[in-house]
């Protein structure tokens, strides 16, 4: 492409160059683009040098990333052009241009088919490039016969062969039912006969294609493949230009690897042998060196030589010699080789006999889990994660469980899943299992899912003797000072069932147990209040006849909560004051819960449905059928057990009476034929019995931002905007779910930058295709998504991550516009997404010697505004400290005289604030619990403003968009739309 002699163009990117921002480019630009318009009017004055230095003005401003509407028809024209120099640059820029369905491409189709059919090889490698990059389907229809005729035809020079082979693959691969490969197996035979290596390692590129498609038609070329080989590693007749750093064609040997790989054996014992000395030979001569493109191009061959020697199942001698240098590899100082070393004795575990070979490796392993490399820290987790059997789990768990404390936070949800599966399937004991998965709570309780302690809560109601060992451990755990709160519900829950069997024990008398937990209740959420009741109620029955002292503490606390706003713990409150009055006839209401029926591991099912390598998983399942393991085993039927808990039909008009046959799904109500209580479910969810979910509101069901509405055929699952609100006050959770898909949003803030993972899940047993997504961000928040992929995979999960800077403060949220095909249906939904004000705050307790200063120096408005705010939710104070805490604002107290006030603070951050501190102060009304006053100040009057908003809108019951019914729509059992709850 040279530009000597085109002095116009030359000064034209010169001038380019030198300009001194964006705007006095696109004036150059716009000024040379008129310029070029107006040549192009008067054509019959151009000469074709005038032309070819116009086309290429237009391919450098196009290359620059401005528009280039006009012009197309003088690019195409320069492709019957006679000379050389006007057709390279009409065949150049029509490819760079124009797209496979332009119309001006019609126009060029015989001129090409002429210049491929000529004799002129020039011209047919031009034309051969431009419609291997174009591709379309026209050029396919037209042009492939002649394309087959170019790559087949002995008389054709090496050069023009090896891009008619190449133009062929990439017409293949994109209509791959125009291209006509039918009877190809004798000329691939022919091919794969070839000397000339540039032509051969074209031709192995097609025929890895073709194999993929269809191998079975192929069988013939199987031993060419094995002779190439066999070539190569023997370096004969391999041309100097094609030894890359005494590596006889690397690219070659990787790629013919990669064809036999689509033959499901080699059945010819001379063809096997003749591959396996082939492979024997890479294995031995393959070692790390120190320089770095060696290695390079080595290992590429090495590590697809271990692929082909796991797909061909060969003999454990060989395995053992790849486990053995991958072990060496994972033992070098080299990041890159380390991984690979990694990742392949991962997908070794695919095969069988060869656990035991890679248990050597394992101390090697475990170090490379503490590597600086988070990448690398992955694989090592795979792997160990693969590779834990009954022999060495009680090792691998405890290092888990040791990394655990120290790990990225990206890691930890992961590692907590696999360790719990882990010490379930290999425990060498059940009171080990309960160290384990109590450890793993203290430890990382907020990447604990509910699922882990359901599960160890179901080994302990099964099996008596672990009954008062269990009970003992959570007693000691509740001795600590600080505790998560998933401590607090285990420790809770099994200590309501089983503190009886510890009473002879110091410390350990209802009284005492009662005192110990009642401490916590200050503390713990909502949800968790409900399990601190049924505790109560527990404690109470096992104490029959009562300590008057113990039962009047606890009939005071469920008359407290008979009041409650909350409708679930106020019905617990009302149910078990009423039962305690009963004496002992409490004992048989309230009897201990009984053994729960075998199931499948909850938590099994989840690793299985959510792993993303493929490798990986097939390990997992070929290890499932060869061990044994002390995970509880799935029954098709099973009868409803008796539950611990009585049921009393809710007062509430939309509730379901138990009588009837109703069982949720998703989030939606249908009818089953046969309920099957979940008992844990029953006493640790909300009440025992609950009414279904309200219908899905169709304007706001989508959570919409005000945007355009939608009319979509699939609707989604549960109120989304219910969903919306409640990630703005926690980071993690689901954010939309349909029958299809799931979305879920997991998120890290730091200061004014915050990192949102968007996890995309399928649901279903087929794959999403042409997925979207795009981020419409607010004029205060910068967004940058990363790719999100076409095609979501079945039973699938993509992580999409978002990072997120903000630039100032607003109470305006990004959308997130998200579309998808199911099927023939195209699915949308616009979806508000969490990246609100309060995530950008940062709690920081202020002392009475710094708030006042603070507080005086703000004198009045627009820095320090206050409204007499109305119809507030009735709440309490400690209930509105709870909710402040959750908008990452932290409570002072001790700063008001008045005990009805409330002062909080917090630092909020923002690219153009950077910390900035908040005041805020409620006054409120003991006689009306409606209306208060509350004022707040900052340094900048429009975060001040939005601060007021926004904690008003949170103090004010937040507005739902009317009900519509929903027609109930039947989920499968077995539906993994926990898929992406349950990690999150």
């Amino acid at each position: 492409m040279a530009l000597s002699g085109m002095r116009g163009l030359s000064v034209f990117i010169s001038e380019i160059r030198n300009c001194q921002n964006k705007e006095q480019e696109r004036l150059r630009v716009d000024k040379e683009l008129g310029n070029i318009r107006t040549r192009f009017k008067n054509e019959k004055g151009l000469t074709p040098y005038d032309k070819k230095k116009y086309v290429w003005k237009m391919l450098y401003i196009f290359m620059l990333g401005y528009d280039v509407d006009f012009g197309h028809m003088e690019a195409v024209s320069l492709i019957s052009a006679p000379k050389y120099p006007e057709k390279q640059v009409g065949y150049l820029v029509t490819s760079c241009l124009l797209n496979e369905n332009h119309d001006f491409l019609r126009l060029a189709i015989n001129t090409v088919r002429n210049d491929i059919i000529g004799r002129n090889e020039t011209f047919q490698c031009l034309a051969l490039t431009m419609v291997g990059n174009i591709g379309g389907r026209e050029f396919a229809e037209s042009l492939a016969p002649d394309v087959q005729k170019l790559l087949v035809s002995s008389s054709c020079r090496p050069l023009v062969r090896k891009k008619a082979a190449l133009c062929l693959l990439r017409l293949f691969r994109k209509n791959p039912d125009v291209v006509n490969v039918d009877g190809w197996s004798d000329r691939m035979t022919q091919l794969l006969d070839e000397k000339n290596l540039g032509v051969l390692t074209s031709s192995m590129s097609l025929f890895v294609a073709l194999v993929s498609n269809n191998h079975e038609a192929y069988w013939s070329c199987l031993p060419k493949c094995v002779k190439v080989l066999e070539r190569l590693a023997r370096n004969q007749d391999i041309p100097q230009e094609y030894t890359y750093y005494g590596i006889p064609s690397p690219w070659l040997q990787v790629k013919t690897m990669r064809a036999l790989q689509y033959f499901p054996t080699v059945e010819d014992p001379n063809t096997r042998r003749a591959l396996f000395e082939v492979l024997q030979r890479i294995l031995m001569g393959t070692d790390v060196v120190k320089n770095v493109n060696k290695n390079n191009a080595s290992h590429a061959v090495l590590f697809e030589a271990l692929a082909l020697v796991m797909h061909l199942d060969a003999e454990k001698e060989m395995m053992s010699q790849c486990v053995a240098l991958l072990g060496k590899f994972i033992a070098v100082r080299e990041p890159n080789i380390r991984y690979l070393g990694l990742e392949n004795m991962t997908r070794m575990l695919m095969v069988t006999d060869v656990q035991d070979i890679i248990k050597r490796h394992q101390a090697q392993i475990i170090t490379s889990l503490k590597d600086p490399d988070i990448s690398i820290r992955r694989r090592a987790l795979d792997l160990l994660y693969g590779m834990c059997d009954v022999s060495n789990a009680k090792d691998i768990v405890e290092e888990l469980l040791q990394y655990l404390g120290t790990a990225d936070f990206t890691m930890r949800e992961e590692l907590a899943l696999k360790a719990a599966i882990l010490a379930e399937k290999f425990a060498p004991d059940l009171s080990w299992y309960v160290d384990v998965i109590l450890q793993l709570i203290d430890k990382a309780g907020d990447f604990v899912s509910d699922d882990i302690w359901f599960r160890v809560v179901q080994f302990v109601t099964n099996n008596e003797d672990l009954q008062p060992y269990a009970a003992l451990k959570a007693r000691e755990y509740l001795d600590k000072p600080a505790i998560h709160e998933t401590m607090v519900k285990v420790s809770a829950y099994l200590l309501g069932e089983y503190s009886h069997l510890l009473a002879r024990r110091p410390g350990c008398s209802p009284k005492d147990i009662f005192v110990i937990i009642h401490e916590k209740l200050p503390t713990v959420s909502t949800p968790t209040i409900s399990i601190l009741l049924s505790t109560y109620a527990k404690i109470l029955m096992h104490s029959q006849p009562p300590d008057p002292e113990l039962q009047n503490q606890i009939w005071a606390i469920f008359s407290k909560y008979e009041t409650c706003i909350d409708t679930e713990i106020q019905q617990r409150a009302v149910e078990y004051f009423a039962l305690s009055r009963k004496g002992e006839a409490l004992m048989d209401i309230l009897a201990e819960m009984p053994k729960f029926p075998e199931r499948e591991s909850s938590l099994i099912k989840k690793a299985e449905d959510t792993e993303a390598d493929t490798a990986e998983l097939s390990a997992i399942k070929s290890r499932t059928q060869q061990q044994a393991s002390n995970a509880l085993v799935v029954t098709s039927e099973r009868e409803p057990p008796q539950l611990g808990m009585v049921k009393i039909p809710s007062v509430d008009h939309n509730s379901v009476s138990v009588d009837q046959e109703l069982t949720q799904a998703n989030g939606i109500s249908h009818e089953v034929d046969h309920p099957q209580p979940d008992i844990l479910g029953d006493l640790l969810s909300p009440l025992a019995i609950e009414a279904p979910p309200p219908p899905v509101s169709e304007d706001d069901a989508l959570a919409l931002a005000p945007v355009e509405e939608q009319d979509n055929i699939v609707k989604p699952i549960g109120d989304t905007a219910e969903r919306f609100h409640a990630l703005c006050l926690k980071d993690s959770g689901v954010l939309y779910e349909d029958p299809y898909v799931q979305i879920g949003i997991k998120a890290d803030w730091r200061g004014h930058q915050g990192r949102l993972v968007i996890f995309l899940g399928n649901k279903t047993t087929s794959s999403l295709t042409s997925v979207q997504a795009v981020v419409l961000p607010p004029s205060h928040l910068k967004l940058e998504l990363s790719s999100v992929p076409e095609v979501i995979p079945p039973r699938a999960q993509v992580q999409c991550p978002v990072e997120v800077v903000n630039l100032g403060p607003s109470r305006d949220v990004a959308v997130l516009d998200f579309s998808y095909m199911f099927g023939t249906s195209l699915v949308e939904s616009k979806l508000r997404l969490p990246a609100v004000i309060n995530k950008f705050f940062q709690p920081i307790p202020v002392s009475t010697e710094e708030f006042f200063p603070q507080w005086r120096s703000l004198a009045g408005p627009p820095l320090k505004l206050q409204e007499v705010v109305r119809g507030v939710r009735a709440m309490s104070l400690g209930e509105m400290s709870h909710l402040f805490s959750s908008l990452r604002l932290i409570v002072c107290p001790g700063l008001d005289p008045n005990p009805s006030n409330l002062v909080a603070t917090t630092t909020f951050y923002s690219e153009s604030t950077r910390a900035m501190l908040c005041l805020v102060r409620i006054e409120t009304d003991p006689a009306d619990r409606t209306q208060l006053r509350m004022t707040v100040a900052s340094q900048d009057p429009t975060l001040t403003f939005e601060l007021k908003e926004y904690i008003k809108e949170h103090l004010v019951s937040i507005p739902t968009a009317p009900s519509m019914p929903q027609q109930p729509q039947p989920i499968a059992s077995s539906d993994p739309g926990a898929l992406l709850a349950g990690l999150l």
